[in-house]
Formats: structure tokens, C-alpha cells, sequence
């Protein structure tokens, strides 16, 4: 069984809150797996409560050299993650993309999945050069109508693989967002759930940020709770549970680092 206190431990931990490290900024983001970045100054505070000698330029020349990208992934909101974690995060989320930004919004207007099937190829070859909302909104009257252009825009530009660029230093982001393709390869073309990818950010999501619930790690993503405890299932041995503080399923990677729950937690300044 592990305490309330010890869990506490362990996630502080692990999202590098009890001590600062001495790591690189695409190796402080991978550890931490994702970085809340709906405003522009988030990212920044958050390594510069995790790494030691942080430096703001460093995320700027990650963000603009691409190791370091910004997109809409997790609960639907905008997050920094590693270069490489995120086509497999974008692929475990499909069904949720698939369903929020390919919903009643976009429907309401006279579009169909299958003209986001069409239009998707598009705009990310339109996007092969950074191009401003504007020029993307453009892009979609051009298109679709001025009648359709916002509701088009609306579901596109969270459910296309689409990086946001960074367009200024420092903080590297103003109010008016820029957008490239992520250059990932095709978009699924329906809301299967991909098993491999979420196998991969379930344990990404572990290192991260567990001992986890099953619960803990649906909201994560905002993926049904189903086909997490099917991706557990097939994980097995890769994983192992635990009893929670409330008697509840929790489960970690073996042998992850679970710090006693004396050791000290010093205040951080969160965003």
C-alpha cells in the first residue's frame, strides 16, 4: 500500500518539484512529459522551477529549432512537449480529437469527417511554411465559404497535425498565433483508437507522473476509460499495481522511484 503522502512524494518527484536537475530543456520536457502552454509565459516558469541555471533563450532556441514543439494534445488545451514524443501522443489521442473538434461545431456548419478527410492533405501542404491564423482562416474561405470558413478553422486547426510557431522572443509566442505542419505523415481517418500509441503514452504518462488510477489516466488524455484498461491489460508485466491511499487500483512502472514521505517538498512558484 502507499500513503497519501508517499503518492504526493512520488509526483512531486517525479515532475522534478522536489529538487532542481541539471538537464538539458528537451530532456527537462521529456521527463516531465508535457507542459501546460495555453499562455505564452507557462512553459518558461514551469522549467525554470525544474532545471538548474534555466535560461529563457534555451526554450526559445528549442521552440524555434523544433526538439521543444507546441500543439493542441492533451484535454483538448495547448502543451509543450519533446519533438519525438509527439506524434505518438497525437495518435493515442485520435478518437478525442476526432470527436471534440470533428463534433456539432463543425457539423452545424454542412461539414463532414470526410471533408476533413479532404482538406486536412490541404492544409498541412499549405502549412509546409509557417502561415498566420489569418492566412490559414484565408486559406479555409478560399475553400469552403466565408459562411463555413470559421467553424472549418475552428475544428481544423486543433484536429490537423499542426505545430504552433514560435513567432517572437522572448517567451516565443504573442497573442496571434502562427502555425506550421508537423509533418507526422497521414491523419487517421477515423476515431479507432490506436493501441500501440497508447500503450506508449500510458507508460510515458507513469514515468511522469505516477503511481496513477486508471481514472487519473483517462483525464490525462480525456480517453475513455476502456481502452486504457485494455492498454493495461496488454502492458502486463510492464506495469504493476498497487493499493492506493482509499483502498483503490493504482498502478507505476516497476521499480520507478517512490521517495519516502518525509522527504522534504520546498515551495514552488507554479503558472
Amino acid at each position: 500500500m502507499i500513503t497519501a503522502r508517499e503518492l504526493n512524494r512520488a509526483t512531486l518527484s517525479r515532475q522534478l518539484l522536489l529538487e532542481r536537475e541539471p538537464l538539458t530543456v528537451p530532456d527537462g520536457v521529456r521527463r516531465v512529459v508535457a507542459l501546460q502552454a495555453q499562455h505564452p509565459a507557462s512553459p518558461y516558469l514551469a522549467l525554470w522551477n525544474r532545471l538548474t541555471g534555466f535560461a529563457p533563450a534555451e526554450l526559445d532556441a528549442a521552440f524555434t529549432g523544433r526538439s521543444v514543439v507546441k500543439a493542441t494534445l492533451m484535454r483538448i488545451t495547448l502543451h509543450a512537449v519533446h519533438a519525438e514524443d509527439y506524434p505518438v501522443f497525437r495518435a493515442a489521442m485520435q478518437p478525442t480529437l476526432y470527436a471534440s473538434r470533428l463534433g456539432h461545431r463543425f457539423a452545424v456548419s454542412g461539414l463532414t469527417p470526410s471533408d476533413a478527410d479532404e482538406l486536412v492533405p490541404e492544409l498541412l501542404a499549405f502549412a509546409r511554411r509557417t502561415r498566420t491564423s489569418a492566412e490559414m482562416q484565408a486559406w479555409a474561405e478560399e475553400r469552403l465559404g466565408a459562411e463555413k470558413k470559421d467553424a472549418a478553422w475552428w475544428g481544423l486547426k486543433a484536429y490537423a497535425p499542426l505545430h504552433h510557431a514560435p513567432t517572437d522572443a522572448p517567451w516565443s509566442f504573442g497573442h496571434r498565433p502562427s502555425f506550421v505542419a508537423a509533418g507526422t505523415g497521414p491523419v487517421p481517418a477515423d476515431r479507432a483508437v490506436e493501441p500501440q500509441a497508447l500503450r506508449t503514452l500510458i507508460l510515458r504518462y507513469l514515468a511522469g507522473f505516477g503511481p496513477a488510477s486508471v481514472a487519473d489516466m483517462a483525464q490525462f488524455a480525456m480517453v475513455q476509460r476502456a481502452p486504457v484498461r485494455a492498454a493495461l491489460r496488454a502492458l502486463d508485466s510492464a506495469v504493476e499495481q498497487l493499493q492506493g491511499p482509499d483502498a483503490g487500483a493504482l498502478f507505476d512502472l516497476p521499480g520507478a522511484s517512490r521517495p519516502p514521505a518525509e522527504t522534504p517538498a520546498p515551495p514552488r512558484l507554479r503558472a
